[in-house]
C-alpha cells in the first residue's frame, strides 16, 4: 500500500467493491525492472491490466506492449502506441483478427503450431513472428504450460516452414508461468531456447530474438525473488548457453508491472458461523471469483488483506464471494486469520490487487456490476 493509496482512501467516501491503482507505482514497476534488464526490450503484457491510464503511462515511458485480441490493439494504440510496438503474441488467432491487426499496421506475431502458422502466411504476408515453446512451469502459482508452446522438434521444424511461407523467422519465445519464484526455471527454459538456435543455425536460419515471456512476480503474501536476482539468473543463463553469439531480448511483463500498484477495497457483507462447536467464521465480502478475483481459484494467488482491527484478537476465517454460486469461495485451506472484531460493515483491502482483477471481473454476473476502477 502506497502512501499515495492510503491518502486517497481515506479522503473519498468509496462505494464498493472498487480497485484503485496508484501510477507512479506503476511507473516505478517499470522503471525498477527496466534497470534490472536493460538489454531487454519490454512488452507490457496488456491483459494484467488494460486500463487507458496504465497503458498511457506505460507508453510515456518507453514500453511497447504484447497484445491478445483486437481490442487490447486497440487500447494501445488509443494510448498513443505505435503499431510497431505491438505484438500480437496470442498464439490463437482468428484469421480474421490477424488480417485486422496486420492492416493495422502490426508486423509481430505469435504461434506455437502449423495451422496457425497457415493463418498467419496468409493474413500477415511478410511479417516477424516468433514461436513459442513448451518449458517447465514448475514454481509457478499460476501456470501456463498445458495450453500453450510446442515440443523443441516441432519448433525448429514451424520455424523453417515460416520462412518457406514468406515469413520472417524472428524468434523463439516461452513462458515459465505467472508468479514464477524459482529462478531455476528461466534456465531451463534458456537451455531449451538455445537448443532450438542452435538447430535453426545449422539450417541457415538465424533469429533475432528471444521472448523470455513474463513470469516476474509480485509480493503477495510471501517474500519472491527481487527482479534484480531474476536478472543475474537470466544473465548467467543467457552467457551459460548462448555465449557469445546472444540474440535480442524481449519481455513480456505483466503482472509485476501493475500488481503491488493496486488494491481493492470492498465491504463485509456478512460474518456467521456454521456450527456452535467451531471457531471458524465465514466472512462474505462484496467482491469474489466473478467480480476479479478469478486468480483465487485453487487459492493460487492470495493477497494479502488489512482491516481496521488489525493488531486486535484473530481468528481462523473461510473468505467468500457475494454470489449465489458455490464455486465463489476465495480462501479455504490458506490459513487466513483475521480480527474477531470484523463485522458487517467494515471495509476489507486486498492488496497487491493492481493486476489481473479488473479485467477479469464479469460484467453482471447475478446483476453484480463489475469492479469499478480508479487511476491516481
Amino acid at each position: 500500500m502506497t502512501k499515495k493509496l492510503d491518502q486517497f482512501l481515506d479522503s473519498q467516501n468509496l462505494a464498493t467493491p472498487c480497485l484503485v491503482v496508484d501510477l507512479d507505482e506503476v511507473a516505478n514497476n517499470y522503471r525498477r525492472l527496466k534497470d534490472a534488464m536493460p538489454m531487454a526490450e519490454i512488452y507490457y503484457a496488456v491483459k494484467a491490466n488494460p486500463a487507458g491510464p496504465v497503458l498511457q503511462t506505460l507508453h510515456s515511458l518507453g514500453s511497447s506492449f504484447d497484445a491478445a485480441s483486437i481490442a487490447e490493439i486497440d487500447r494501445c494504440l488509443a494510448a498513443g502506441a505505435s503499431p510497431a510496438s505491438i505484438s500480437y503474441g496470442s498464439t490463437i488467432k482468428k484469421q480474421g483478427d490477424i488480417a485486422t491487426a496486420y492492416g493495422l499496421g502490426v508486423r509481430i506475431f505469435g504461434f506455437d503450431c502449423e495451422n496457425e502458422l497457415a493463418k498467419l502466411a496468409i493474413a500477415a504476408p511478410g511479417s516477424k513472428v516468433y514461436c513459442r515453446v513448451l518449458v517447465e512451469n514448475a514454481g509457478a502459482a499460476w501456470p501456463l504450460a498445458k495450453k500453450f508452446g510446442c515440443s523443441v522438434e516441432m519448433a525448429v521444424d514451424l520455424m523453417v516452414a515460416a520462412k518457406e511461407k514468406g515469413l520472417v523467422p524472428h524468434g523463439i519465445s516461452f513462458h515459465v508461468g505467472s508468479q514464477q519464484t524459482d529462478t531455476v526455471q528461466w534456465d531451463a527454459a534458456i537451455a531449451k531456447a538455445a537448443m532450438i538456435f542452435t538447430d535453426l543455425r545449422e539450417k541457415s536460419i538465424e533469429p533475432e530474438v528471444l521472448n523470455l515471456g513474463g513470469g516476474f512476480p509480485t509480493r503477495y503474501r510471501d517474500d519472491v525473488p527481487e527482479y534484480r536476482q531474476i536478472a543475474n539468473a537470466i544473465h548467467d543463463s543467457m552467457q551459460r548457453h548462448f555465449g557469445n553469439r546472444q540474440p535480442a531480448l524481449m519481455l513480456e511483463p505483466g503482472r509485476c508491472i501493475p500488481g503491488s500498484a493496486g488494491v481493492i477495497r470492498s465491504e463485509v457483507i456478512l460474518v456467521s458461523k456454521r456450527s456452535y462447536d467451531t471457531d471458524v467464521r465465514w466472512v462474505y465480502l462484496d467482491v469474489g471469483k466473478f467480480g476479479g478475483l478469478a486468480e483465487t481459484m485453487d487459492e493460487a494467488i492470495q493477497y494479502p488483506i488489512r482491516t481496521p482491527h488489525d493488531g486486535g484478537p484473530e481468528g481462523p476465517v473461510m473468505i467468500a464471494g457475494p454470489t449465489c454460486d458455490g464455486a465463489d469461495v476465495l480462501y479455504e485451506k490458506a490459513g487466513y486469520k483475521l480480527p474477531l472484531a470484523l463485522k458487517e460493515g467494515d471495509h476489507v483491502d486486498l492488496m497487491a490487487a493492481g493486476a489481473y482483477t479488473a479485467s477479469y471481473a464479469s460484467i453482471g454476473f447475478n446483476g453484480i456490476p463489475p469492479l469499478m476502477e480508479y487511476y491516481i
